[in-house]
């Protein structure tokens, strides 16, 4: 587990060294995966309609639902290591 942990702290602090800025739907998978990572799964309201920003990102952490913490971290390693 702490090895697992100390490559999604490396990947954390790649993420934001990368060469070029992922389109729009990569970075919510990147924040959705972060935060499922980190705080599991998303039992915070969803944003109203006007909060388009709030609502993508809600979204993007809500299609995580149900993957462990482990698995959320393995796979923000996996796609933060495929746009290095």
């Amino acid at each position: 587990m702490s090895d697992l942990k100390t490559r999604f702290e490396a990947a954390v602090a790649g993420s934001k060294n990368l060469s070029e800025r992922p389109d729009n739907a990569t970075l919510l998978k990147i924040y959705g995966l972060y935060k499922q990572a980190t705080a599991g799964d998303n039992a915070d309201k969803k944003p109203g309609f006007g909060d388009m920003v709030g609502r993508a990102k809600w979204d993007a952490w809500s299609s995580c639902k149900g993957t462990s913490k482990d698995d959320a971290m393995q796979q923000y390693v996996d796609l933060i290591q495929s746009l290095s």
